[in-house]
């Protein structure tokens, strides 16, 4: 019997373009990679962890990782939407969490918050304003990702977002689990992972 209500999906596959073409992923934060943060929340939360990388050299990395499943894309090259669409694929719970590989700081409070608060919902995504909102921080139903995936013309996540029935979730809210919304905080320099070492928090990537 199938007993994973819940699933994590964590892309791992970017250019890293913006790192000097270091892998975010490896990045140490408080004495861990930023992978090995991720997963140490996520398994407070979730049944299941999916890392989704661009290629099976890439997934190579992670074999030392305990009680996560590695794939690869099935769509490369179309960015977030190519491996949010193989994670789903993958995934055996009837809720996802996604969230990009370069956020070490995400609250396990907060994402649980993002599942318990979807109701019938087909995402909970974290919202600044109606224009800025967190799609690689959100929670997802698998059918409805899984539909809108089998045929779609635009690779912006955010189409997809207004096209299903979307709670938008006010990062307000959210401060009672993170009163400084650190688990927004995205690594894309290395100078952003200098700054977080040194104790500041770099600004966030809103979507």
């Amino acid at each position: 019997m199938n007993t994973v209500r819940r699933s994590a999906v964590i892309l791992v596959g970017g250019e890293a373009r913006r790192a000097n073409g270091q892998e975010k992923y490896f990045f140490v934060y408080e004495g861990r990679t930023f992978i090995e943060r991720l997963i140490n929340t996520l398994e407070q939360v979730v049944d299941e962890i999916i890392l989704v990388a661009k290629d099976p050299e890439q997934c190579k990395r992670f074999h030392n990782l305990d009680g996560v499943r590695c794939i690869t894309d099935i769509r490369p090259g179309i960015g977030p939407i190519g491996g949010l669409h193989a994670g789903a694929l993958a995934a055996h719970g009837d809720t996802l969490f996604v969230s990009a590989c370069d956020m070490p700081c995400i609250d396990a409070g907060v994402v649980r918050y993002l599942f318990d608060i979807l109701g019938n919902a087909d995402a909970a995504i974290p919202s600044w304003n109606y224009d800025m909102i967190e799609p690689l921080h959100a929670v997802y139903r698998r059918s409805v990702l899984l539909g809108y995936l089998e045929d779609h013309e635009s690779y912006s996540l955010r189409p997809m977002i207004r096209s299903i029935s979307t709670r938008y979730v006010a990062v307000e809210e959210l401060r009672q689990f993170d009163p400084t919304l650190k688990t927004f905080t995205n690594i894309n320099k290395l100078e952003d992972l200098e700054r977080i070492n040194a104790g500041s928090v770099p600004g966030h990537d809103e979507g």
